[in-house]
């Protein structure tokens, strides 16, 4: 899907954005429970099983607990929205003990019974549509022989039965499979037995690192600190954007490359494939990945018209780079590294905590992303925290590494170990990165598979041995504007000055500190 406009040569067009879906753009596909019968040839012939139409968000990796409006027709918007995911209905159903639980313990809304329910229907009607074509095949293989007009002509009738007798029942099993999908979608994956159960308060605290400092003088926060040293203008921003925005000025833009910069260096010493990503993906994918672009409270930017949002994470394209591929087992571990700038709407977020830069519309960021084999993953997640781990004490930083609890992990994440710094202008710890191991729930999805080597021995042929779905892992190496905010704050002198910690120094010109422009 192209966007309707384009942006080219001296014509500029406008993208209109949408934090929410519009009610011109987004309307129901039905109005009763029940199908609606102007988009059938006729009843759906297991009405009684009842189905529930309230489609819940497209996104598989999303495993969304909030119901959405279903976007409108193709032909209104030009919006693709069903794909599918390898969900392993049956290891559901052998299992749904454990699975419930997993529901409640995250605080998810799915709908286990009905999802059960509906497998089972499934498979009912598969077998009836196998019986009829059996039958068909039959009435196929006796018109073969030779025989009477009359009885050909009974043959033929008979046929000409069983072939719409068939055509109304695949057509009732695709929608039963079409409602499937939609429902076990917002299954979430299943939690590590580690994981602390509860709510985030619930989280353990695996690490501190370092001690908040002493001051010795009344200390101030990163937007007083940004004003009296001219780094920011978020009036000016509000003015051309709205809020939540911002203009870094002078040295704070210098301070952003040397994050970016200095954060790559570090990351790709360790093997991570540097990358710059889109940062306009289709709808699709942003679902597959676990992001949910049409719930009501999302935090997705949609682009009118189109299928495709702004991301809120370098996760999203690069999930997509492999998806519907197979990999070789040689090519794992896969480790990327990739800048880009990130939007999100912050629906429902206000307040002094989110003041400042602390929680912003567009912000740049360093997103690290790993795809290995699934044996592997545990260990991987504790070389993206031993990363993280590394750079945020590299800046003298004083933090705690959480092991959130299961009602704060989202749908994707299988673990997951949030960053915390405190922020000393700010008076509280704040959140400056996490790490999350997915499993294969995002590759499901996505369809990124992997050839075992090993399966080929006995194989006769290579491109014959079984594939598996790899796990994805993503950390965040460097939120730009929280780290800014964690330097100013708690390297802030008693002069107003700002130092600049000692790995960032040659990254900014050997400038190792910010201070008053004006006397």
């Amino acid at each position: 899907m192209v966007l309707p406009q384009c942006l080219s040569g001296a014509t500029f067009y406008t993208l209109k954005m949408a934090a929410l879906p519009s009610p011109s753009l987004f309307r129901p596909l039905f109005n009763t429970p029940s199908l609606n019968p102007l988009l059938l040839s006729r009843p759906l012939k297991h009405s009684h099983l009842q189905l529930s139409l309230l489609f819940k968000t497209f996104s598989l990796s999303s495993f969304s607990t909030q119901a959405i409006p279903t976007i409108a027709d193709p032909s209104e918007t030009g919006v693709k929205t069903k794909w599918k995911a390898a969900i392993d209905f049956k290891w559901i159903r052998d299992n749904k003990d454990s699975v419930a639980a997993n529901i409640k313990n995250r605080n998810s809304t799915a709908n286990l019974d009905l999802v059960l329910e509906l497998y089972e229907n499934m498979l009912t009607l598969q077998k009836e549509v196998e019986q009829l074509r059996g039958e068909r095949n039959t009435v196929a293989n006796k018109m073969k022989g030779k025989m009477e007009p009359s009885e050909r002509q009974k043959l033929v009738e008979e046929g000409k039965n069983l072939k719409e007798k068939l055509a109304f029942l695949e057509e009732d099993l695709i929608r039963l499979t079409d409602e499937l999908q939609q429902e076990a979608q917002c299954i979430p994956n299943m939690t590590h037995p580690d994981v602390p159960i509860g709510d985030e308060d619930c989280s353990a605290l695996r690490k501190m690192v370092g001690s908040s400092r002493d001051f010795g003088f009344p200390i101030k926060d990163h937007i007083d600190l940004g004003k009296e040293l001219g780094l920011f203008d978020f009036d000016a921003a509000a003015e051309v954007s709205g809020s939540k925005f911002y203009y870094l000025k002078n040295e704070a833009v210098l301070l952003e490359m040397a994050l970016i910069n200095w954060t790559l260096s570090e990351v790709t010493k360790r093997g991570f494939i540097p990358l710059t990503t889109p940062e306009i993906v289709r709808a699709p994918v942003l679902e597959k990945c676990g992001f949910q672009p049409r719930a009501e409270n999302t935090q997705v930017y949609t682009i009118a018209g189109s299928d495709q949002c702004l991301i809120g994470t370098a996760e999203i394209p690069i999930g997509g780079l492999h998806m519907d591929s197979i990999l070789s087992e040689s090519s794992l571990p896969l480790k990327y590294v990739a800048y880009s700038h990130c939007f999100r709407t912050e629906a429902g977020a206000a307040g002094a905590a989110t003041r400042g830069l602390y929680r912003v519309h567009q912000f740049s960021k360093i997103e690290m992303f790993i795809l290995c084999k699934p044996e592997d993953s545990d260990k991987y997640l504790e070389e993206l925290i031993g990363i993280e781990d590394h750079l945020f004490s590299s800046l003298g930083l004083h933090y705690k590494i959480l092991d959130m609890a299961s009602s704060d992990l989202g749908a994707p994440a299988f673990r997951k170990f949030d960053v915390e710094a405190w922020m000393p202008g700010l008076g509280r710890y704040g959140e400056i990165s996490s790490a999350s191991n997915c499993t294969d729930y995002q590759s499901r999805r996505l369809g990124i598979r992997y050839r075992p080597e090993s399966a080929s021995v006995n194989q006769k042929k290579s491109k014959n041995a079984p594939t598996q779905y790899v796990h994805t892992l993503n950390a965040t190496a460097c939120a730009v504007p929280r780290m800014i905010v964690c330097l100013l704050e708690n390297y802030q002198q008693e002069d107003g000055s700002v130092l600049i910690p000692e790995p960032l120094r040659p990254f900014m010109g050997g400038i190792d500190h910010i201070a008053y422009k004006f006397r």
